[in-house]
């Protein structure tokens, strides 16, 4: 159960009546729902503003709203972004979810089911920052260590930068080590949903990953391909210890 009280929404949507529809439905939820028409306004807002969740239309005047979220992750910001896309834009869904959102709507949608979204995505928030996270405190893998409380790691010591998707995904591989996933598994359990014919994403976030934590990321050593199945994080590997 998401606690809506107080939650902070930022929603960057340039069509005044779905910004208002959207507003009047999450405020009779008890949300707190600010409203920015425009790209430039609306980034402004988001790198100014601690919020819970940010509802990203992506054509926008001015910044469109893929520039807003390739910033935000870019700043290493952690909060969920749930995109508003039309039907027509297919590349746009995959580029917006590869960069770093967490969902998608597609236009015209359900006000239920926008609701419905928001809720699932605050509710995989809170339990990444509360409950779950405090149960399983940190996870240490060969050189890597994760600190599911403070959503920090490190290798060898050294802190990684990671983005909320990345760590969500390298916390996964690290609670079950050895444990090969294929990538629907991965897009349900890390993504919260099937998002189905959007296997590449799952591709391109443990590329970037790689960059990030392996010595040589061509011929990765930590989190390891397994053809023709998936993906796993092997167990016993420490490809950044000293000689």
């Amino acid at each position: 159960m998401v606690d809506c009280v107080r939650k902070r929404i930022l929603v960057i949507e340039d069509e005044r009546d779905i910004a208002e529809l959207i507003r009047l439905h999450l405020d009779d939820l008890g949300f707190s729902v600010t409203i920015s028409c425009d790209g430039n306004t609306g980034l402004r807002k988001a790198s100014a503003g601690s919020w819970d969740l940010i509802i990203l239309d992506l054509r926008l005047p001015g910044i469109d709203g893929l520039e807003i979220c390739r910033r935000i992750r870019q700043a290493s910001s952690s909060v969920p972004v749930l995109m508003l896309t039309s039907k027509s834009s297919e590349l746009d869904r995959v580029v917006g979810l590869e960069i770093g959102a967490d969902d998608y709507v597609t236009k015209p949608f359900s006000i239920l089911e926008l609701i419905a979204r928001v809720k699932a995505i605050l509710r995989r928030a809170e339990l990444s920052r509360g409950g779950v996270a405090k149960e399983k405190g940190e996870v240490h893998v060969g050189c890597v260590a994760i600190d599911s409380t403070t959503r920090g790691a490190t290798i060898r010591g050294e802190p990684i930068d990671l983005t909320a998707k990345e760590f969500d995904l390298l916390l996964h591989f690290a609670t079950y080590p050895g444990r090969v996933f294929r990538r629907l598994e991965l897009l349900d359990s890390v993504w919260g949903y099937g998002h189905e014919g959007y296997e590449h994403t799952v591709n391109s976030h443990i590329n970037r990953l790689r960059s990030k934590i392996e010595t040589d990321p061509a011929h990765p050593e930590l989190i390891v391909t397994v053809w023709g199945v998936g993906y796993k994080m092997n167990a016993v590997a420490d490809n950044r210890a000293s000689a």
